[in-house]
């Protein structure tokens, strides 16, 4: 998720706004420096399309140009990168010192005290709690001052958790420190996160304390090595000194959901991706002061790090920070959200897009939406997307489009070789280093070398493949590591998802074993609440059209129509667990800590076992 460019789809909802022009840009043509003023002074700059010629041309005068506008440094760099994709060697602004948290409170705060940075939009609608950029920094300084008190160093890992399996992640950081809540509230439901960490840490001897918040009036038990945070940040000075931090200073690790196996951290570092967030955060969503940005992802995940907190706050934005779920208590959450908290950019997951399309567009339209200037799907470092453009610029539904400046993506061929021809399909790479890009998996710089390095040497590689239209436009085409082999035929599995019915509100496809085939095709559909077909129906039209789409040798072997598939709370369809229970392989169905709802697997093994005895 952390390196995807842009999501493959926007769906119905979004796709009716964007048809209907409803996304507003600023204006590029002939006054470039009046729409970014960081590319005032660039020889020869005149529209979108110059900006990003000299982005990728003159690298270095492009992103010291936005570094020095858009981030406040305590001692200058030295050197704008050092970057060798060859090697993995990723280093931006050397030798340049700076704090995050200057940058996202202390300077807004001289300015704008009383600008409210954060809506925390609680689980219960209408019970949402606004936080200035004042109230913030004191909260942060009190935390602060707790942590130095306690021991906690520059340098020392602590560990947030909100919900993830967590004992394996924290052995791997080394961490010492852990920030929990008595409880998790999500979508009317109580999750017992305490417990969850008591049990992790009993099995981690390198962790000496756990600091508790109290989310719920639900009491816990606490031990010795408990601390009561609110009640300790009480007790501490609203002023904390801020320290220096150097460029290249981690600033978090972010550790993936383990739906391919052992979970990595990939490390992200302080100027870079606080440069990247900021500048993508602004020019992508057309921010302006006084919007409020409502990027309803899961904070512990990338998107959310990126563009409900880093981004928006370096920006001195009002953020929402959104607890609940897109059904909670109905499916009209996000736009009655939308109706009451005035949001004028929406950032949400294309999982929960499709989750919504089966509830209909009723609820879409029971509320006021006129607020909306800008509508997305989400990705934690926008590489490609269709803004920043013209107001008047094409917008096609559902396609990445454009490189963000300074990405200059390429399409190569199972050679290696860069594909130049308008009008190409390949491998997504990208060509040049860029400020946002993580720097390595902790522990185990190989692994990250083996895995965006080495495949495509010189080029950074996605994990994606992609189209290039003669327009110029991107068009991600899924994982190419999802990929079936059908009697010799390489099949991507999103080709296949995206021949639905009109009835299908989303679908995820596997590989499966298969005795004569090599693998057969495997199909699991969730349909639209208000569907009105047969499964006899619903299967033929499927293989009908991925028949004609594609070719009859990709049309399914097995439809399995489910409630629900399993998810991470990030939104990911959990492959390897369908993969599993199709292979009959319950044993490696691993930790599911990760799931929104692990009960979804159990439906998913019962509607399984029903299919195979249907079809025997």
């Amino acid at each position: 998720m952390w390196l995807r460019c842009t999501s493959r789809r926007l769906l119905t909802p979004f796709n009716r706004a964007l048809k209907h022009g409803r996304l507003n840009a600023s204006s590029w043509s002939g006054k470039v420096a009046a729409v970014m003023p960081e590319a005032a002074g660039f020889q020869g700059v005149t529209d979108r399309a110059t900006l990003q010629e000299f982005s990728h041309a003159h690298s270095d005068s492009f992103w010291a140009a936005m570094a020095n506008h858009r981030l406040t440094w305590t001692s200058a760099y030295d050197t704008v990168q050092d970057c060798d994709l060859r090697r993995g060697k990723v280093k931006w602004f050397v030798g340049g010192k700076l704090n995050v948290s200057v940058n996202c409170l202390d300077r807004h705060v001289l300015t704008c005290p009383d600008r409210v940075a954060l809506i925390w939009e609680r689980d219960e609608p209408g019970a949402e709690v606004k936080v200035t950029y004042r109230e913030l920094l004191e909260m942060t300084c009190r935390l602060g001052n707790l942590l130095r008190r306690r021991g906690v160093k520059k340098g020392d890992c602590v560990t947030i958790y909100i919900s993830d399996a967590l004992a394996e992640r924290i052995r791997d950081a080394n961490s010492s420190t852990v920030i929990t809540v008595n409880q998790g509230v999500r979508g009317g439901k109580m999750i017992d996160l305490k417990k969850t960490v008591d049990a992790a840490v009993d099995t981690c001897p390198n962790v000496r304390q756990v600091f508790v918040a109290m989310r719920t009036e639900t009491p816990v038990v606490m031990k010795d090595r408990d601390v009561a945070m609110e009640e300790e940040m009480a007790h501490e000075e609203a002023v904390c000194e801020p320290a220096a931090m150097d460029s290249e200073d981690v600033l978090f690790m972010l550790y993936t959901s383990g739906s391919t196996g052992k979970p990595k951290g990939l490390v992200h570092t302080q100027a870079g991706y606080l440069l990247y967030a900021s500048l993508t955060h602004k020019y992508v969503f057309d921010y302006h002061d006084g919007d409020v940005f409502g990027c309803v992802a899961d904070i512990g995940w990338i998107t959310g790090h990126s563009y409900c907190v880093y981004g928006p706050l370096a920006n001195g934005a009002t953020t929402v920070l959104f607890e609940s779920t897109p059904i909670y208590p109905d499916p009209g959450r996000y736009w009655e959200t939308v109706q009451r908290l005035q949001i004028n950019q929406f950032y949400g997951a294309p999982t929960a897009i499709r989750l919504l399309l089966k509830y209909g567009d009723q609820w879409v339209h029971k509320y006021d939406r006129s607020s909306l200037k800008t509508l997305g799907s989400e990705t934690g470092g926008i590489c490609i997307a269709p803004r920043p453009s013209d107001p008047d610029a094409e917008i096609v539904p559902g396609m990445a489009m454009r490189p963000f400046f300074g990405i200059k993506p390429v399409l190569v061929d199972n050679e290696g070789e860069e594909l130049t021809s308008k009008s190409a399909s390949g491998a997504l790479c990208i060509a040049q280093p860029w400020p946002g890009m993580a720097r390595t998996i902790h522990n185990n710089h190989q692994r990250f070398i083996e895995t965006y390095c080495q495949p495509f040497p010189g080029y950074f590689f996605t994990g994606d493949g992609a189209s290039r239209t003669e327009e110029g436009y991107y068009q991600i085409t899924g994982r190419l590591d999802d990929v079936i082999n059908v009697s010799g035929h390489r099949i991507g599995t999103a080709e296949i998802e995206d021949n639905h019915c009109s009835a299908v509100a989303e679908s995820a496809v596997i590989g499966y074993t298969h005795d004569i085939k090599g693998q057969g095709v495997y199909a699991f559909v969730v349909l639209k609440k208000e569907a009105d077909i047969t499964e006899p129906e619903l299967r033929q039209q499927l293989k009908d059209s991925v028949s004609k789409s594609i070719a009859k040798y990709a049309s399914p072997d097995y439809i399995q129509i489910a409630q629900r598939l399993p998810k991470t709370r990030s939104g990911k369809i959990m492959r390897r667990v369908l993969r599993n229970v199709v292979e009959r392989d319950l044993e490696g169905l691993g930790d599911l800590s990760t799931l929104d709802d692990p009960t979804a697997v159990q439906e998913i093994i019962q509607g399984h076992q029903a299919l195979c005895n249907k079809q025997q």
